[in-house]
């Protein structure tokens, strides 16, 4: 009975002990209930209503916690100064979350959406039966962002939204230095939730296709600014130059004039001083066009 009791007590615990307020809140009603912030709590203990005419509040996060705690709710914290509660307008947002949906998984091969949350600026009673959905170009280096809809008549209602979304990122395991490969041996693959990104992630490093293209700190997230494609052949370097073809397959070995990533083309010369144009394969390897 006695170990009845104490799982019982730490299940309780567990529930509650990690209850933070989060930045916004959607409400069906003007009523907003201790069931409105978590779905821990199914009382439905009113806390404070909507101002007249208003369709959102804005409340500061301390005062939100001690009407909680008057309440006999003490175990909640709150990261931002403020906390606010929207009315859901009564409008069919699946085309826009759709759309955003849709935006995110076009940028990020490894995302998983988890939650789209969208608002209107304003509460409407309706949308158009036509429209077009615009968003913002970066707005995808962010988990929120603002996108409009054009009627049309011409006339465009912006929205709000945030999205809940894990994907996979590569972190620098120590400094690297400018022009280094990268692989799994100096980053780590990790997989987090989507927040701000400074650029575009890298979600893939395959061995010999990526170096670093500038200094790159411990532990800072890969991206697209740090990163170019790998130089395979050193100019002043070796390398040795194929043939195939009819059959037949020929090496040799030549000097080469230029830098060359992956599939670039660049100028080598044969030991009789004889300048040819080549394909990069590999690394110190080259395939005559």
């Amino acid at each position: 009975m006695l170990t009845k009791l104490l799982f019982i007590i730490l299940i309780t615990l567990s529930l509650h002990s990690k209850d933070q307020l989060e930045k916004i809140y959607f409400i069906d009603s003007n009523d907003i209930n201790i069931s409105s912030i978590s779905q821990n709590y199914k009382n439905e203990i009113r806390l404070f209503s909507l101002d007249k005419n208003r369709y959102t509040k804005k409340i500061k996060s301390k005062e939100l916690i001690e009407i909680l705690k008057s309440h006999g709710y003490n175990s909640f914290t709150a990261k931002s100064r403020y906390v606010k509660f929207i009315k859901k307008s009564p409008i069919d947002l699946s085309k826009i979350t759709a759309d955003i949906k849709k935006f995110y998984q076009k940028k990020y091969t490894t995302i998983h959406i988890e939650e789209i949350h969208v608002h209107p600026r304003g509460y409407i009673e309706s949308l158009p039966p036509e429209y077009k959905i615009y968003i913002r170009y970066k707005n995808y280096l962010s988990n929120d962002g603002t996108l409009s809809i054009k009627t049309l008549d011409n006339k465009k209602i912006f929205f709000d939204y945030r999205i809940k979304a894990r994907l996979d990122v590569y972190t620098a395991k120590n400094d690297i230095k400018r022009e280094t490969s990268l692989s799994l041996v100096n980053c780590t693959k990790q997989n987090i939730y989507l927040s701000r990104f400074r650029a575009m992630p890298i979600e893939n490093i395959n061995d010999e296709a990526l170096q670093s293209k500038q200094h790159i700190k411990k532990n800072n997230i890969i991206t697209q600014r740090d990163v170019e494609g790998l130089s395979l052949v050193k100019r002043g370097s070796n390398v040795n130059v194929s043939l195939n073809g009819d059959g037949m397959s020929i090496t040799f070995t030549a000097e080469a004039l230029q830098d060359g990533k992956l599939n670039d083309i660049i100028t080598v010369q044969k030991t009789n001083s004889k300048k040819i144009k080549v394909k990069v394969t590999g690394r110190n390897k080259v395939e005559m066009r």
